[in-house]
């Protein structure tokens, strides 16, 4: 449902970027409300960019007019944003919440 391999789940459970349970045989279980956390809303395709990289919010800094969002995406990479504060507050981004940085031609957009 993530499309991320087992040792990327691993890794995520390692570093804490994903609530995992164990079972009787010690197997990590990922609960439906985790998952659906880690993709956000589906379906949403109101921006025509192909280049979508879902992920959490690590962190948005405030200054002025601009924001900067900081979204650890699967694998080991990070998409960073430079967003109008307007846009992030209607966004209203957190750090921990599942986004995706839109890479289109050289602009970064963040949706939810």
């Amino acid at each position: 449902m993530l499309g991320i391999s087992l040792d990327t789940l691993r890794r995520w459970d390692r570093e804490g970027k994903i609530e995992v349970a164990r079972d009787a045989a010690n197997r990590r279980v990922v609960s439906l409300e985790e998952v659906e956390r880690l993709r956000g809303v589906e379906g949403r395709q109101e921006l025509s960019a192909r280049n979508r990289f879902r992920g959490v919010v690590r962190s948005v800094e405030v200054d002025g007019l601009l924001a900067r969002v900081e979204i650890d995406v699967t694998e080991p990479s990070r998409v960073v944003a430079i967003i109008t504060r307007e846009s992030a507050e209607e966004l209203g981004l957190r750090a921990g919440m599942s986004a995706a940085g839109v890479v289109k031609s050289t602009s970064v957009m963040v949706e939810k």
